[in-house]
């Protein structure tokens, strides 16, 4: 048989109207590419779909963009408008809208499921749909921003679950496959290879690069090995367009397994800290410092009353081994306290005035409200999460430093860190107005019109400039 193969014309070349390929032709085509499809039928089953809804008022209707939204990424009806309450009469109640859709994958046959903290983030309700049509309103267990793990618990017996892998043992070349739900197309296999290992785009875990194919919906859904075992959780996407580019990141699922553990046990993390503000080295610090190379991390402020000032930590101290592990970089000190169980007594190393000191400390525990939270049907999603900065109170020394008030950048994430804003940023005014203390700061982000740009006056090191931030739509 002769297969024939049509080539469409473009803008610069002259295609021929046909070309035929001959059985010889076909022969000589690339041979031993991997096959995909055992590991589809094997792990398919056990990846979901999940959708949430969000309550809004029946009031408050929906804008055009917002309705374009939902018609072109979600492929969701569009949410009606409603027109306002007749004079005398009562308010209408609250609706029930759809807010966005990803992926997830059974871990348990008795119903847990795992996915991305920021799918399920803000929703009223999670409903999960399995490859058999079946649909289940979903338990959100507990759901952590640091490395954005979520755990879902449904109603459910004798379900197909996927093999959890060893995301250690991973290498970069080796062929992985992601399933998942892009754009609300459900059972969709996208295939690729490993590009690196460990990626430090996030705080508390490093992440997974690939070159598979992931777009919207795909979050929280399984990078599978070819040996059809979980490795990692498809979580974000180099994008400048919002659409994939060539560079998708998972999160490592040994790593994601801890984390669901806790969120199970305890409905959510719990992390170290040693009480410090770290700062970045450089070649020139290393130099200036008697370092031999530039490695470890400086430590630019104690908190009093800490485990680092107990410890007799100081200001201008370089990190270098931290129980027993040698500190390269800044994210590596913060997985390390991060990882370690508060109360627990550890050893460090820090490089003083030409010399190693070896201190020890007790970890303390992390506050959980500013790591993680158990999510909560009823929680309402903040402002503060639309311009994407998180804030806390100014430690003692920098209360010194800064009579006149401000709160230090905890985290960022989405339009905060679009431009440039980071942890250890200061906040010194919003819209012109002086910023005191980190409770006055949300609750001027809570009056703030979400369509309407901020303008903060952000201090980092010894240079302050004003940062315009336009919110983005979560």
């Amino acid at each position: 048989m002769v297969s024939t193969l049509v080539v469409s014309a473009c803008v610069g070349f002259v295609a021929p109207a046909v070309m035929q390929l001959t059985p010889v032709a076909l022969a000589a085509a690339p041979v031993g590419l991997p096959d995909f499809t055992e590991l589809v039928e094997k792990s398919g089953p056990a990846v979901v779909n999940i959708r949430t809804t969000e309550k809004v008022s029946q009031q408050q209707g929906a804008d055009d963009e917002q309705l374009e939204f939902f018609r072109r990424f979600f492929g969701m009806p569009i949410p009606k408008q409603n027109q306002a309450p007749r004079k005398g009469k009562q308010a209408p109640q609250e609706e029930e809208v759809p807010r966005g859709v990803g992926s997830g994958f059974i871990v348990s046959a008795d119903g847990y499921v795992l996915t991305n903290a920021h799918v399920v983030d803000g929703a009223s309700e999670v409903y999960v749909k399995l490859t058999d049509k079946r649909e289940f309103k979903a338990k959100v267990v507990g759901s952590d921003k640091g490395t954005d793990v979520a755990v879902l618990k449904i109603e459910a017996n004798k379900l197909p679950k996927i093999t959890i892998g060893d995301s250690e043992k991973i290498k970069a070349g080796e062929w992985v496959i992601a399933i998942g739900s892009p754009f609300d197309l459900e059972n969709t296999v996208t295939a690729g290879i490993i590009s690196a290992k460990a990626r430090d785009t996030g705080d508390y875990v490093p992440l997974i690069q690939t070159d598979v194919a992931v777009n919207p919906g795909n979050s929280g859904g399984p990078l599978i090995n070819m040996r059809g075992e979980v490795i990692g959780i498809n979580s974000q996407i180099y994008s400048r367009s919002g659409g994939y580019m060539g560079i998708s990141f998972a999160i490592p699922i040994d790593e994601a397994m801890r984390v669901a553990e806790q969120l199970k046990q305890h409905g959510r993390v719990s992390r170290g800290r040693i009480g410090v503000q770290m700062g970045e080295m450089s070649k020139e610090i290393a130099e200036s410092l008697g370092l031999p190379k530039a490695q470890g991390v400086p430590i630019a402020a104690v908190e009093p009353g800490s485990p680092a000032e107990k410890a007799g930590v100081q200001d201008g101290d370089v990190v270098l081994k931290f129980n027993g592990q040698n500190i390269e970089t800044r994210a590596e000190l913060l997985r390390a306290v991060g990882a370690t169980r508060p109360g627990s007594k550890v050893s460090m190393s820090v490089w003083r005035k030409n010399a190693i000191k070896e201190l020890t400390l007790v970890v303390a525990e992390r506050d959980a409200d500013k790591v993680a939270q158990k999510a909560d049907k009823k929680q309402k999603k903040e402002l503060s999460n639309l311009l994407g900065v998180y804030v806390t109170d100014l430690n003692e020394a920098q209360k010194k430093a800064l009579p006149g008030g401000g709160v230090v950048i905890e985290s960022v994430d989405g339009a905060a860190a679009a431009v440039g804003l980071r942890p250890g940023d200061l906040i010194l005014s919003l819209n012109q107005v002086d910023v005191k203390d980190a409770k006055q700061f949300n609750a001027m982000l809570s009056k703030l019109e979400p369509k309407k740009p901020a303008v903060l006056l952000v201090k980092r090191e010894n240079a302050s400039q004003f940062v315009l931030i336009r919110p983005q739509a979560q």
